[in-house]
C-alpha cells in the first residue's frame, strides 16, 4: 500500500479549504458520503455520533442530520443539494436547526470535489460562506479535519468508529 499525507484543513477566515488523499477509488468515497453508511464512520465517542441521517440524493432534494453530542445533546442539521456528478462532485447548502455558538444559524455551503489519483481518490472540501465570522470558520476547519481523518481511516481500513 502507498502511504498518502494524512489530512490538511485551513481557512483564511471566510472560507475552509481540507483535503485528504484515501487510498480507494472516487466511487468507494462517493458511497460512503451519500448512503446510510455515513452513520457507520462519522463521528467519535469523545466528539458526537450521527443519530439520525436520510437524503433525498438529487438536485434541489433535501438532506438532514442530526449528532448526538458526548454529552448527549442533539443538534439537527440540513440543507439543498444544490449539484451533483456522481463520483465527481457533491455541492450541497447546510445550515444549523439550533443556534450554533459563533456561526448561529447561517447557511453556508460545502463543495465535495474528488478526482482520482494514482492509488486513490483527491478529496477535497471547500466550505463557504463564513465572511464576518472568522471563529466559526476556525472551528469548522478544524471539524472538517476531523471529518476526513474519520473518512479515510474508515475506507482505507474498514474500521468501524465505536460508539
Amino acid at each position: 500500500m502507498m502511504h498518502f499525507p494524512r489530512v490538511q484543513s485551513m481557512t483564511n477566515g471566510e472560507t475552509i479549504m481540507a483535503s485528504a488523499e484515501i487510498e480507494a477509488p472516487a466511487e468507494r468515497i462517493f458511497r460512503a458520503l451519500v448512503t446510510s453508511e455515513i452513520e457507520q464512520w462519522w463521528g467519535s465517542a469523545d466528539t458526537y455520533r450521527l443519530a439520525d441521517w436520510s437524503a433525498d440524493l438529487r438536485v434541489g432534494g433535501h438532506w438532514t442530520v442530526t449528532v448526538r453530542t458526548a454529552n448527549g445533546n442533539d443538534l439537527p442539521a440540513g440543507g439543498e443539494f444544490l449539484e451533483i456528478e456522481a463520483p465527481r462532485r457533491i455541492v450541497q447548502t447546510r445550515a444549523y436547526a439550533w443556534d450554533h455558538a459563533t456561526l448561529g444559524r447561517r447557511q453556508t455551503t460545502v463543495a465535495w470535489l474528488l478526482q482520482p489519483i494514482t492509488g486513490g481518490t483527491s478529496l477535497t472540501i471547500c466550505h463557504g460562506g463564513f465572511a464576518g465570522l472568522s471563529a466559526a470558520a476556525a472551528e469548522h476547519a478544524e471539524g472538517w479535519g476531523r471529518v476526513l481523518a474519520w473518512l479515510q481511516d474508515y475506507v482505507e481500513a474498514g474500521r468501524l468508529v465505536t460508539a
